[in-house]
This record gives structure tokens, sequence and C-alpha cells, in this order.
């Protein structure tokens, strides 16, 4: 339990240095925060394992856990099947939240922003090597593979803990 306790404080302590740095204190360039925001996002989902992702249905919310997350060509991406209700939820309205919870439970994100249909066969190739698994039910070659990235300029990633103020990283 100690050892949890202690990431969890390291974990924060970075937390707040990136809070320093995409706030402009490094003097690093817009990329460059833009990169380490999404970098950081990124971790956060994968090292999560899971996240959930809320999208609308005429006017209901709708919420179910995801796995993946990926990035390529400096977007940060999901993935689903094209035949999903979600799916035709995000071609609808791509404004999206995600969250997903640290393994020691004391630590979250929320991920805001617009998720756009990426269609060509390169990001779907890409998230297939990074999730073999889902080879036996996807292809980057059929009709029913969908990967969608967040647009860029429009996400706000939030971490949250009980112990320290919030982290807000945009890109």
């Amino acid at each position: 339990m100690k050892k949890a306790a202690v990431a969890a404080m390291v974990a924060l302590m970075l937390c707040g240095m990136s809070a320093q740095l995409i706030a402009g204190d490094s003097g690093k360039s817009r990329k460059e925060d833009t990169a380490m925001s999404m970098q950081k996002t990124y971790r956060f989902l994968k090292d999560a394992g899971h996240y959930f992702i809320a999208t609308d249905d005429g006017g209901q919310p709708r919420v179910r856990p995801f796995g993946t997350v990926h990035i390529f060509e400096g977007r940060l991406y999901i993935q689903t099947g094209r035949r999903k209700n979600v799916a035709r939820q995000l071609l609808k309205n791509g404004r999206t939240e995600l969250c997903a919870i640290n393994k020691a439970g004391d630590t979250w994100i929320r991920v805001s922003g617009e998720l756009v249909d990426d269609n060509r066969r390169e990001p779907k190739a890409s998230m297939l090597e990074e999730y073999p698994m889902l080879k036996s039910m996807y292809s980057a070659d059929d009709e029913n593979t969908m990967v969608l990235y967040f647009k860029p300029g429009t996400v706000t990633a939030t971490i949250w803990s009980f112990t320290a103020k919030p982290v807000v990283m945009t890109f």
C-alpha cells in the first residue's frame, strides 16, 4: 500500500511540474507543450487500461468502456467498429468526453474534445499494430474498422485527484 501511495505522490508531483510547463514557465514552444500534453494524456489512458467514453444519442447520454488509445502522426486516436451505435453517434456529433481512473484509484482524467473520423488505411493499420488482439475482429482493409482522432485545438484534458489541484492541459 505504501508503494502505491509513493507512486501516486510522484505522479502528482509530475503533474504539478507539467502544469508549470504547460503554463509557459519552461520557455518551450506551443508545439512542444501540445505534444507534451498529448503524450501525458495518452500515457494516463494507456496506463489506466480502460476508459469510459460518453456520446450523445439524440439528447440521451450514452457511456461505455473502451480500451484503445494511440498516437499517430501527432494526433491522439481511438478505435471502434463502424457498425456500432457509438460510431453512428460520433459521426453525428463528434463532441465527446472520456474518463479514466488510475490503477491506485486516487487520480483520474477527463478528456473533452471533438473526434474526427479518419478512414485512411495507415492509421487503421497503426492502431491494429498497437493492439494486435483486435486483428481477429478488425482489419485495416475492412469496411468496419473505424479510427477517430481528437481534432487539434479542441481538447481539454484535466487530471484530478483527492489531494492536489487539477492539472489542465489543452491540445
